[in-house]
């Protein structure tokens, strides 16, 4: 209906989950991470829990989830958890394909065949998990039934990986003393909570330009607004969002401010009012009649022919839209090969841009010696070479050098920033936006990345350690993944903090080895918050 009004190639605000439209906040990302680990190989197996309020993006997770799972995965995806226990191992079986025509309403003949199918699984290679939606309305009965499932296992492993998904009372369901033992198998747990107001505006931001918007319809107070009547739930979100686009459509408007914002939450959470008990909601409804009684008898009188003078269109906080003072330039992926081809195979000055972002001073390191990149630039600079995905150099956050390579010539460009749809780089001379698959169609993952730290770290931090450089490690384990700290003695590189450091590396896509090495500490690095980011909203 408003899409040309808007100039949209589809509605950005449908609540129809869609994954072209996911967009990652720092707590989703965190989410993801934890439940990779549980799943993974950190985990070992067992259960892994996700809970948040309705509408906070469980549902997007798990097929984010389920994505990025190994290829040989067997998935068993359970939607309607009200189910008795011979009930659910039916589903469960029909979901794996698993023949159980002659077992049917037998609880023994379907646990048989379920772990019949798991040993031939294991035997092949295969991971089986089962995902359980909604899993808050699991009879006690059926969840301790699904505990009895994962009893099967190796010596190393649980031969079924069991994900709950479900909202707060979850949690309250699991806390029972009678279901204490399924809560000690579960390996990794994440609450989702809503999005903060400055995540609200990158999530707006980031749905308009995968719909194909350009300029983004709304102003800073209708942002505001849309996170204060959402609660930054994402699905209100939405609902808000489209309801405000229409009324700009309606009252031809490009911009959309505070007013249809209004409009638009009271009338899609108008039920929320419904609600209330009828002698609450005639009390308010006096007030309101009253309130506004007084208002207009306060108000000036005016001559009914004479017009209101036009005022002119602004936001209603006053302060005129913000331009940006020096817009980057969007590049077509078909140009890029040229603008490869233009920059020249001397990767210097790539990297004297990278050690400005970075306030290198002249004293610390040249471009010259960047270029040969030691582990150790100078004390408290490091640099590292590697191979990795656009994901990976995301997750790690950090500006980066990309080897960029086209028929004919190659270059380097330095990463300032990527979102779902556009990169934004440095090449040949000027920033410019170009987009992401075309990108990748012209790099194969050679990276380079500079990072400071303390004087005293080298280049890794070996297991079993200790010093300044362990004590460096454990401060950031325990801000970034919550690590307990030493009950007494000097800190050490111990067990408990090798599992830390593989939920840190599943964190920012690094392989969770527990091996605390140049990636790994540049991971660590950016917990601190200092140096330059990664732009994760190309706007």
């Amino acid at each position: 209906m408003y899409l040309e009004h808007y100039g949209l190639r589809e509605p950005p605000f449908s609540i129809t989950p869609d994954p072209r439209f996911v967009f990652l906040s720092e707590r989703h990302r965190d989410a993801l991470a934890h439940l990779l680990f549980g799943i993974g190989q950190g985990g070992g197996g067992g259960f892994v829990q996700l809970t948040g309020e309705v509408g906070t993006g469980k549902t997007t997770l798990c097929r984010l989830l389920l994505e990025r799972l190994p290829e040989k995965t067997r998935i068993a995806l359970v939607l309607n958890p009200r189910q008795n226990p011979v009930e659910l191992l039916e589903t469960i079986c029909e979901e794996l394909r698993i023949d159980v025509a002659g077992g049917r309403g037998s609880l023994k003949a379907l646990v048989d065949a379920l772990n019949r199918f798991l040993l031939d699984a294991y035997a092949e290679g295969l991971r089986v998990v089962l995902v359980i939606d909604e899993a808050q309305d699991l009879s006690v009965e059926a969840l301790e039934q699904v505990r009895l499932l994962t009893n099967l296992e190796t010596p190393t492993q649980k031969l079924l990986q069991v994900l709950l998904l479900g909202q707060p009372e979850l949690r309250d369901l699991l806390a029972r003393d009678d279901l204490r033992q399924l809560a000690q198998r579960i390996t990794a747990r994440y609450h989702l909570t809503p999005l903060d107001a400055e995540e609200t505006e990158a999530y707006l931001r980031h749905r308009w330009a995968v719909a194909g918007g350009k300029r983004f319809p709304f102003t800073k107070l209708a942002v505001k607004r849309i996170h204060q009547h959402s609660g930054g739930v994402p699905r209100l979100i939405n609902i808000v969002a489209e309801r405000a686009l229409l009324a700009g459509y309606v009252h031809e408007q490009v911009q959309v401010g505070e007013r249809w914002v209004e409009q638009a939450a009271r009338e899609a959470l108008a039920p929320r009012l419904s609600r209330l008990p009828r002698p609450r909601l005639g009390v308010l409804v006096a007030i309101a009649l009253a309130a506004l009684l007084a208002l207009l008898w306060q108000l000036p009188r005016r001559d009914v022919a004479e017009p209101a003078p036009a005022a002119a269109p602004q936001d209603h906080n006053g302060v005129p839209p913000r331009i940006a003072a020096d817009p980057v330039p969007y590049l077509p992926g078909a140009d890029l090969p040229a603008r490869i081809l233009a920059a020249g195979p001397t990767p210097r000055p790539a990297w004297a841009q990278l050690l400005g972002l970075w306030a290198v001073r002249a004293g610390e390191a040249t471009a010259a010696e960047a270029e040969a990149c030691p582990p150790i630039l100078s004390p408290g600079l490091f640099c590292l070479r590697g191979r990795a995905s656009l994901d990976k150099l995301v997750a790690l956050g950090r500006p980066a050098l990309l080897r960029l390579e086209a028929p004919g010539g190659e270059a380097w460009a330095v990463l300032l920033g990527a979102d779902a749809l556009r990169v934004r780089l440095w090449l040949g001379g000027g920033r410019f936006d170009t987009d992401r698959v075309a990108m990748d169609g012209y790099w194969r993952g050679d990276y380079a990345a500079i990072w400071r730290g303390p004087a005293f770290l080298g280049a890794a931090v070996p297991a079993g350690s200790s010093g300044p450089a362990v004590d460096w490690v454990l401060d950031r384990l325990r801000d970034r993944v919550g690590m307990a700290g030493p009950e007494a003695g000097p800190a050490v590189l111990d067990a408990s903090a090798t599992v830390a450091v593989r939920r840190l590396q599943a964190m920012h896509g690094l392989a969770a080895d527990g091996v605390i090495g140049p990636e790994t500490l540049l991971a660590l690095s950016s917990t601190d918050g200092e140096g330059p980011t990664l732009r994760r909203s190309l706007d």
